[in-house]
C-alpha cells in the first residue's frame, strides 16, 4: 500500500513536461537527404527547429507536420532554390528580437507553397531574399494580442518575390521593409492590424487582395512608385482605420480598389513630398465610409479622377481651416451632387462644389466629432448654409462630375 502512495506522490509532483512526447527528428532525414532531390518524410509530427541549408525539395503531402516545441522558427531556410511544401508548421518560439517564424528565410530562388503555418509567432521572415514565391500558404500567429503578434509575412531589404494567393488569419501585419519590386497578389487577409504595410519600399505592386476586418487596409510611409489596383478593402475600422493611407508618398498608382464601410476611405498626409511629383488616383470606389479622403493638411499634386463616391457621412474633410481645391479634381461621380445634365452625356450641368459649414468644427477640433451626426450639428449646419456667419471655404471643386456611379450600390453590398 505504501507503494502505491508513493508511486502516486511522484505522479503529482512531477512536472507534465516529463511526460511530453518526444517526436522524432526531422533533421535527420534532411541531413541524410542528397541535394537537389526530394524528401517525401513518412506521415507524422517531428521535432524542429529544422535548418536547411542546402538545395532540396521538402514534400510533406498533407501528412507531415513539423513541431518547433515553443522554441527558435520551425525552419531555418538558409539555401538557395529549395522548395518547402505541403508540411504543417507549428510551435514556433515567443521572440521578437529574435522573430521566431514558422519559416525564415536567407536566400533566393526558393518556393514556400501550400503549407499551414500556425500558433507561429512569424509566419514567413524574409530577409535580404531574392526572387523568392510565397503562394497558397495559410498563416495564423499566436492566440495572443493583437499589438504583440508576429507579422503574416515580413520582409526586409528582399526584392523581387511573389507573395501571391495566401489565406491570413489573425496575424498582426504583413510589413515591407526597404524593399522594392515586389508583387502581393491575390491575398486574403483577415483579423489583423495592418493588412499591408510599405515602409521606405519603391516600385512594388499590390493587386487583387482582400483585405477585411483589419484595424488598417493599405498604408504606405516614405514609400514611392507603387501600384496599388483592382484591392477589396473593407471595414478597417480601427482607431486610426483607414482603407488606403499615404505618408510622404510621392508617384503613386491607386486605381480600380473598392474601398468600403471604413473609418477613412483615403488619408493623405503630406504626399506627394517629392516635387514635381504626382499621385493619381482613379476609377476607386469611396463607400459608406465616415470621411472618404481625410486630408491632414493642404496639400497639392493629387490627381482624382473617375471614383466614384457613394454613401460617406462626409465626402472631404481638410485638417487646419484649409482646402483640397489645389488637387485635381475630374470626373468624379458625387452621390450629393444636386445638379442636372439636360445635354444627355452623362455628366453634370455644372460643377461640384463641396463647403465647410459646420462641420469645420470637427475637422479643426477631432474631439469634437463624436458631435457629429446629432440634431445640435445638424441646426448650426443649416443655420451656418442659411445666413453663413462668414464665407465658407471651398474644400472641392469638380468641374465635370459624373451623374452616375461606376458601380451599383447594389453590386457593392453582394461583395
Amino acid at each position: 500500500m505504501l507503494r502505491y502512495l508513493a508511486v502516486y506522490f511522484v505522479l503529482l509532483v512531477t512536472p507534465l513536461t516529463s511526460f511530453a512526447v518526444e517526436y522524432p527528428s526531422l533533421q535527420e532525414l534532411v541531413d541524410a537527404a542528397e541535394r537537389n532531390t526530394t524528401l517525401v518524410p513518412p506521415p507524422g509530427t517531428y521535432a524542429g527547429p529544422v535548418t536547411l541549408d542546402f538545395p532540396l525539395t521538402i514534400d510533406g503531402q498533407g501528412k507531415v507536420t513539423i513541431d518547433a516545441g515553443g522554441k527558435g522558427s520551425v525552419i531555418y531556410l538558409d539555401t538557395d532554390g529549395a522548395t518547402i511544401k505541403n508540411l504543417h508548421l507549428t510551435n514556433s518560439g515567443n521572440s521578437h528580437n529574435d522573430i521566431d517564424s514558422g519559416i525564415q528565410v536567407r536566400g533566393k530562388f526558393n518556393v514556400i507553397k501550400d503549407n499551414v503555418i500556425d500558433n507561429s509567432l512569424f509566419g514567413v521572415d524574409l530577409q535580404q531574399s531574392d526572387s523568392n514565391i510565397i503562394r497558397r500558404n495559410k498563416i495564423s500567429s499566436k492566440p495572443v494580442d493583437l499589438g504583440v503578434r508576429g507579422d503574416s509575412v515580413r520582409l526586409w531589404y528582399s526584392f523581387n518575390n511573389k507573395i501571391e494567393d495566401n489565406v491570413i488569419r489573425n496575424s498582426r501585419d504583413m510589413v515591407v521593409w526597404y524593399s522594392a519590386e515586389n508583387t502581393i497578389s491575390r491575398n486574403d487577409s483577415r483579423g489583423g492590424r495592418y493588412s499591408l504595410h510599405f515602409m521606405y519600399s519603391r516600385f512594388n505592386e499590390v493587386d487583387s487582395n482582400h483585405y477585411e476586418n483589419n484595424s488598417v487596409g493599405i498604408f504606405l510611409m516614405y514609400s514611392d512608385s507603387v501600384s496599388v489596383h483592382d484591392n477589396y478593402i473593407a471595414y478597417a475600422n480601427g482607431p486610426t482605420g483607414m482603407g488606403i493611407g499615404f505618408k510622404e508618398t510621392s508617384d503613386v498608382d491607386i486605381y480600380n480598389n473598392q474601398i468600403l464601410y471604413c473609418a477613412t476611405g483615403l488619408y493623405i498626409d503630406v504626399s506627394p513630398y517629392d516635387p514635381d511629383t504626382t499621385n493619381r488616383i482613379h476609377d476607386n470606389v469611396i463607400a459608406f465610409t465616415n470621411i472618404g479622403i481625410d486630408f491632414l493638411n493642404d496639400w497639392t499634386g493629387n490627381i482624382f479622377e473617375r471614383n466614384s463616391f457613394k454613401g460617406n457621412q462626409t465626402q472631404i474633410s481638410v485638417a487646419g481651416g484649409k482646402t483640397a481645391n489645389r488637387n485635381v479634381w475630374k470626373d468624379n461621380y458625387w452621390d450629393d451632387y444636386e445638379g442636372f445634365d439636360l445635354d444627355k452625356d452623362g455628366i453634370g450641368d455644372r460643377p461640384y462644389e463641396l463647403y465647410g459649414y459646420a462641420d469645420r468644427i470637427w475637422m479643426d477640433i477631432p474631439a469634437a466629432r463624436f458631435l457629429k451626426g446629432t440634431p445640435v450639428m445638424a441646426v448650426l449646419d443649416f443655420l451656418e448654409r442659411l445666413a453663413p456667419f462668414s464665407t465658407p471655404d471651398m474644400l472641392v471643386r469638380d468641374e465635370r462630375p459624373l451623374m452616375s456611379a461606376k458601380v451599383k450600390v447594389s453590386e457593392l453590398e453582394n461583395d
